[in-house]
């Protein structure tokens, strides 16, 4: 069997083509393919503004500073996430305060977050960054009633679920990035993930003064526009009106800008997207139903309505073993993830480990199974097979 790893990209004749033809264009960057990835993008998730950056990351660390996050300040994540949920915190002076997970969703348990706040005085946090992980929805709903109680912010890192949703009070699905209950929500388009531009990033939002200061925040902090200009027209360079070639710097931003062709390749892989999902859950299905019933299997993330599933992840028996077993058999699987709070970095900050039970629980046992859209059915199979062999023969 040739490798299978645990996630692939989907690189298409039509995806080529039209890198082809961006490449072929007059422009690179800064040209008309960002601004319709941007639109599409937007219409699909359901948000009214969308802004396309150069990767994830600069997505989360333009969202805090588009927030105001400041030396000291408090933000509430989850440990199980990739570094950068947290570390775009940090980015900008904030402090990081991780809360424990529930160990039935993975996600970040809102009870522990309530009781965090309970335990402070009322403008001590300054915002939550709930992840929507392995592509299970957070019920943003109840989180927004509860940062409403604290006067807090949400940023909702979609990275793994775009094209997800969940199910709020009024039993109206609501779709993973919408902004009707996050500020600002973020995605990637790492290779692995459902739409893969070889690198990028799109933050939604439905708030018009932080999609603004998103753009300028994107591109050096420069404007470019008549009426936004704060130096005279003289000192511009100009008699009567501002000179078309001036602009101006008016606060710190960043070069954090997508080109043109990695925009024609995440819209192209866009318009696949509904299929990509299908074909996920179908997958998630057939891992579900293949070990429902097995005795080495502590947990897994199962049938759930609106996963995107970017992941499926087993909590095993014997993890460390199995994993070195099934590379053996060209089978990559992966763990996801190290609980942020025992990376060094964040250990030399205060956190140890017993901070959060459920989470370093969850880390003892989990393991990512191979999943994407590419994946055949024999391929499943053959890591089906093997994972039932590795422990037929142990036990």
């Amino acid at each position: 069997m040739k490798a299978i790893p645990y996630g692939r990209q989907n690189i298409t004749d039509d995806d080529i083509k039209v890198v082809l033809e961006t490449l072929k264009s007059d422009y690179l960057t800064q040209g008309p393919k960002i601004a319709e990835f941007e639109n599409a993008f937007a219409n699909y998730v359901g948000s009214k503004y969308a802004v396309a950056l150069a990767n994830g990351t600069a997505a989360l660390h333009l969202c805090t500073l588009a927030l105001g996050v400041n030396e000291g300040d408090k933000v509430i994540t989850t440990p199980i996430t990739f570094a950068a949920s947290a570390n775009c915190i940090r980015y900008c002076g904030g402090e990081v305060v991780f809360s424990d997970i529930d160990p039935e969703t993975y996600l970040l348990d809102i009870l522990k977050v309530r009781k965090l706040l309970e335990a402070s005085p009322k403008g001590t946090y300054k915002g939550i960054i709930p992840v929507d992980f392995a592509g299970r929805a957070t019920n943003l709903e109840a989180f927004r009633e509860l940062a409403d109680e604290y006067n807090l912010w949400i940023i909702e890192d979609a990275c793994h679920a775009p094209g997800g949703f969940f199910t709020d009070s009024e039993n109206k699905n609501q779709t993973c990035g919408n902004g009707k209950f996050a500020d600002l929500a973020i995605f990637s388009f790492h290779p692995v993930k459902h739409i893969a531009s070889g690198e990028g990033g799109m933050i939604t939002t439905n708030n018009e003064t932080l999609y603004n200061k998103l753009l300028q925040l994107r591109t050096h902090g420069i404007v470019k526009n008549n009426d936004l200009y704060t130096n005279s027209i003289e000192l511009a360079g100009g008699f009567d009106e501002y000179p078309g070639w001036y602009m101006e710097m008016q606060v710190l931003g960043y070069n954090y800008r997508i080109t043109d062709f990695q925009a024609a390749l995440g819209h192209s892989q866009l318009l696949r997207a509904d299929e990509g999902i299908k074909l996920r859950r179908n997958i998630a299905s057939t891992y579900f139903n293949a070990f429902k019933n097995a005795f080495f299997v502590i947990g897994q993330s199962g049938i759930i309505e609106g996963n995107a599933y970017h992941l499926y992840i087993l909590e095993v028996k014997d993890r460390l073993n199995l994993y070195n077993y099934l590379k053996t058999k060209n089978i990559y699987c992966q763990i996801h993830y190290i609980p942020c709070h025992l990376m060094p970095y964040y250990q030399d900050l205060g956190w140890k480990v017993g901070d959060f039970p459920h989470a370093e629980n969850y880390y003892k046992q989990c393991i990512s199974l191979p999943m994407y859209p590419t994946l055949t059915s024999d391929e499943q199979q053959y890591v089906i097979d093997a994972i039932n062999l590795f422990y037929s023969e142990k036990y």
